[in-house]
């Protein structure tokens, strides 16, 4: 695996350190005025989730790993295991739901997730960027509103809160963005 000197260590890179493969979350250089720069990095274990503050001076060697990234179909979810299959081979596996994280209310019947490997063991799976949902209930539509900034609460059909603009009505399709959690635009 290749080593990366402290200072280049990047929010979202995953690395080797005591043993295990953390996700670094927050990276700040730091300048003292005396002594050496280092890098204070945020670290999320990608086993299981706990987070540690770390210093990595520039000297420092550190493990980058890659991992893989694999489309992954969604076929279904049973006890808390998603079980996706591999667009290529066919294999079937099967991964824990946790690893989506909050955006997994928006997992639908087929849809191709993206799922990191690091060797055998997936670690993190994320959804498409984009996702078309319905609007199950939210105040109806009033005349002559516009979007100026006043953003009205909807629920959509999977149970998930968004905001969306005073011109979105109960039953329309609104595209979501996953990675903001947050309406994009209508579908």
């Amino acid at each position: 695996m290749p080593k990366i000197n402290g200072n280049e260590i990047r929010p979202g890179n995953v690395l080797e350190h005591n043993d295990s493969l953390w996700a670094a979350v927050k990276v700040d250089h730091v300048k003292p005025g005396k002594g050496g720069a280092f890098a204070q990095v945020e670290l999320r274990n990608l086993r299981n989730g706990s987070k540690l503050n770390e210093r990595f001076r520039s000297a420092d060697k550190v493990e980058k790993v890659r991992l893989e990234q694999k489309d992954q179909q969604f076929l279904f979810e049973d006890d808390g295991l998603l079980t996706v299959m591999d667009m290529e081979t066919y294999e079937q596996v099967q991964l824990p739901a946790e690893l989506l994280g909050e955006t997994r209310p928006f997992l639908q019947d087929g849809m191709t997730i993206v799922v990191e490997f690091h060797d055998t063991e997936a670690l993190n799976a994320r959804l498409p960027q984009k996702i078309i949902c319905k609007i199950a209930e939210t105040e109806p539509v009033v005349k002559g509103q516009t979007a100026a900034n006043s953003f009205k609460p909807a629920i959509l059909e999977n149970g998930v809160k968004v905001m969306v603009p005073p011109f979105v009505g109960p039953d329309e399709d609104i595209v979501v963005n996953t990675d903001t959690m947050e309406y994009s635009e209508r579908a």
